[in-house]
């Protein structure tokens, strides 16, 4: 059997991953004009991404335990159109409060399909494309802000934006519906070979929940996640104020400093998404996790500005392949049968991580210096460098644990 994807769910899975990171592009250039047509505070973007993580974490970690019953093809079809929903919600609420309402119906859809999306490909595509698809999800965000702003800039509502995007997902969770076969066809019949070199089907293993929760490797898997995202986030959000405050740059060269740095971890998943598939997920993941410790030790020298720069950007193009070939590598730690579990617990960890730990380096900064930036990437580069070598050390898990 042909281990190559099916063009047409290749496709659908990139279009996916550019959906997901939609709706993050358009809230930040959308929020001044969804404040003044509410008259709320700036401060009350806070509700809806509160509303929309809890959703987030909710369905990111159940679409891991129910994948098996309800199957790829119409999870991804359901949780697209509840996305869609949700931003159809966006587009006509009336007040504030229904609009929260509408960002947990959001947050549900989006991380039921994150999750979904993230086990179907670790099982189906290899590095390349794991890889590639993760640097679309950055291309959806890219995209998003200019969608917004094409559309406040022709003197539209802020709310044709998210109805453009609404309309999108509804074609999409569309798609998904016609294809909801070939989706779960495919996953069944990538097996492998008995030890005769037969190829046989796979029927999938039920073994109860708590075999799963029972997993060291599960578990170190899931705070791997949320300390990945807690570097990657972390060192986006307050890398313009250290190069500012800290190192002395205008905000100008500063912003082009930041954008560069998103732009490397965008170049370094489609490089390396090439160099995983020649060199193994395993090898690139190792020199990865050390360099983004060397990245951040360069962030966390007292130099001029050039240095931490520098250090940025190693820290993005490092990054870079970590979360998708964690994902990618997921059941060769936790053993197949455990996979879409953990990849599920693993995608809500990865979305706590991202709202609590860059929250907790601003605690930190504020409390010492904003030099401090780059002491506290290099601690938590080298807690998940430690994490994921003690989690590879591990024997696989296999049937019912």
């Amino acid at each position: 059997m042909s281990n190559s994807p099916r063009p047409a769910l290749l496709i659908l899975a990139y279009l996916a991953f550019v959906s997901l990171g939609l709706p993050d592009g358009l809230l930040g250039v959308g929020w001044p004009s969804i404040s003044s047509t509410f008259d709320v505070p700036t401060e009350a973007v806070g509700l809806l991404l509160a509303a929309g993580t809890v959703g987030y974490l909710t369905s990111s970690v159940a679409a891991g335990f129910t994948l098996a019953r309800v199957g790829v093809g119409w999870l991804l079809a359901g949780s697209t159109a509840l996305a869609s929903l949700g931003l159809t919600g966006y587009a006509l609420s009336p007040v504030l409060a229904l609009m929260v309402g509408c960002a947990l119906v959001l947050g549900l859809g989006s991380g039921a399909v994150d999750s979904g999306l993230n086990a179907y490909a670790a099982s189906a595509f290899g590095p390349r494309h794991m890889n590639w698809l993760h640097a679309f999800f950055g291309l959806g965000v890219a995209i998003g802000p200019l969608i917004m702003t094409t559309v406040i800039g022709a003197g539209l509502s802020w709310r044709w934006g998210y109805g453009i995007v609404a309309s999108a997902q509804a074609l999409l969770a569309l798609a998904f519906v016609l294809t909801v076969r070939a989706w779960d066809d495919r996953r069944t019949a990538r097996t492998g070979t008995d030890p005769s070199g037969a190829e046989q089907e796979s029927t999938p293993v039920r073994i109860p929940v708590a075999a799963t929760l029972r997993l060291p490797a599960v578990w170190t898997g899931a705070v791997a996640f949320a300390v990945y995202v807690g570097v990657e986030v972390g060192a986006g959000l307050w890398a313009f104020l250290l190069l500012t405050e800290g190192r002395g740059l205008s905000e100008a060269a500063a912003g082009v400093c930041v954008s560069i740095y998103w732009g490397s971890l965008f170049v370094g998943r489609v490089v390396q998404g090439v160099v995983a598939e020649r060199l193994g997920s395993g090898l690139v993941l190792r020199a990865s996790l050390v360099g983004m410790a060397v990245g951040a030790a360069l962030v966390a020298i007292p130099a001029p500005a050039a240095l931490a720069v520098v250090g940025l950007a190693i820290i993005g193009f490092a990054a870079a392949p970590v979360f998708p070939l964690l994902t990618l590598t997921t059941a060769e730690r936790v053993g197949p049968a455990h996979a879409d579990r953990a990849i599920g617990l693993q995608i809500g960890a990865a979305g706590l991580g991202g709202a609590v730990l860059p929250a907790g380096i601003g605690l930190l900064l504020s409390r010492v210096t904003i030099e401090a930036l780059g002491s506290a990437l290099l601690v938590l580069s080298l807690v998940l460098l430690g994490l994921y070598l003690a989690s590879a050390r591990r024997p696989v898990a296999t049937g019912a644990g």
